[in-house]
């Protein structure tokens, strides 16, 4: 009986089927049994009785650089540990620590301490590493620092590999840039998402790039170049090919509410992956900031540089859910496969994304209106809405 959870008297979704009203039991972490009116033993028990709650798989952030003061480029284990600490608070179970594009030392020096982070109780997990940068377009800035962009290869991209001790799991590339598409070449071999991105590639390179590997598009419509009815540029690609799996920052600041509907009918649920792309200030007040050695300016308007360029979002994941089923009215299936299953497909996690018996015990409990009330990881409650 040690380590065991039974949960009462919820609505489960799964991104395909009805839901089942029922109970589930989680034993070591995984999930044992789903049924009626189980009567198990159990070391903790939840009971949503009269609730109203549903429970989905735990939300997966693909595309996270930073949190609660924190960010992925500090190199620190105590940074790593606090993002960890406060997405459980918006239901993320699994995030990608994003490095963005910096010094070729600043990178190593966070690839190395992703390396060595393990989590700690009441922590998501960290499922590997983000590589947005330094393989990116002049042309497509953003908030990179044009500095230090280079051409990238794959003899650097398999020293990094090696440094983080095989984290990284998605790179952000664009594939025009001089030595890209031998870089896509080279890269099948990694068994990493190739990610289009920080690119000003024309639809002809878009295809050619999904030949060589390319099957997701980072943040769509941000820093890429636009839909043009004569040049449909990576817009048009992205969202005219099924190999491509789309990231959408839903916080209406990154992408116009029409412009997310465009991408949900163009996409449906199952070509679209939600993320935050947030900053270090996500969850604290407006006021400066840093990203990358940069000044960044948060308000009610969203995160910017001094020329007014953005620079990552304060959106919460629970935010982003909301935000979706307001402007799309998608069905809670669809938003299960947009907030995790296909985030969980594309990073070959066999073992999340759904709630099934042999699965991990990573969920989020929600009510009617989308609240998080509790998240579970790992099979154990590591946040509670007081």
């Amino acid at each position: 009986m040690k380590d065991t959870l039974l949960i009462s008297n919820v609505t489960m979704i799964n991104p395909e089927g009805k839901p089942f009203e029922g109970d589930i039991y989680i034993q070591n972490g995984k999930i044992a049994q789903i049924g009626h009116r189980l009567t198990l033993e159990a070391t903790q028990y939840i009971d949503g009785q009269d609730q109203d709650w549903l429970l989905l798989p735990g939300y997966i952030d693909m595309h996270i650089h930073g949190s609660a003061g924190h960010d992925t480029m500090d190199g620190t284990q105590q940074s790593l540990h606090a993002m960890a600490q406060s997405l459980v608070q918006e239901g993320v179970t699994g995030f990608l620590a994003t490095t963005m594009t910096q010094s070729v030392a600043k990178i190593e020096s966070a690839l190395k301490n992703v390396a060595e982070f393990d989590h700690n109780e009441g922590e998501a997990n960290l499922l590997g590493i983000h590589v947005e940068g330094p393989f990116v377009s002049q042309l497509r800035a953003g908030a990179q620092p044009v500095a230090y962009m280079i051409s990238p290869t794959i003899d650097q991209f398999a020293h990094w590999q090696t440094i983080s001790k095989n984290r990284i799991r998605q790179i952000t590339v664009a594939p025009e840039i001089e030595g890209g598409f031998t870089f896509l070449e080279a890269l099948k071999n990694f068994h990493v998402i190739p990610s289009i991105g920080h690119s000003d590639a024309t639809i002809e390179e878009v295809k050619k790039a999904v030949t060589l590997g390319v099957n997701q598009a980072t943040h769509l419509y941000n820093q890429m170049r636009p839909f043009h009815h004569r040049d449909p540029g990576v817009v048009g690609g992205a969202l005219l090919n099924d190999k491509i799996m789309v990231e959408l920052i839903v916080d209406f600041v990154h992408s116009h509410p029409q412009s997310v509907m465009l991408a949900y009918r163009m996409k449906g649920a199952k070509g679209i992956i939600l993320i935050t792309d947030a900053m270090r200030a996500k969850g604290l007040k407006y006021g400066e900031y840093d990203l990358g050695g940069q000044t960044v300016y948060v308000s009610e308007k969203g995160a910017h540089l001094a020329n007014g360029a953005l620079a990552g979002s304060i959106l919460t994941m629970e935010q982003a859910v909301k935000n979706m089923k307001f402007i799309t009215n998608c069905s809670l299936q669809e938003i299960v496969a947009m907030s995790s299953t296909n985030a969980a497909e594309q990073l070959r996690l066999s073992k999340k994304g759904r709630i099934k018996e042999g699965f991990d015990a990573d969920f989020v409990l929600l009510d009617q209106k989308l609240n998080v009330q509790k998240t579970i990881c790992r099979g154990k409650v590591v946040f509670e809405k007081s």
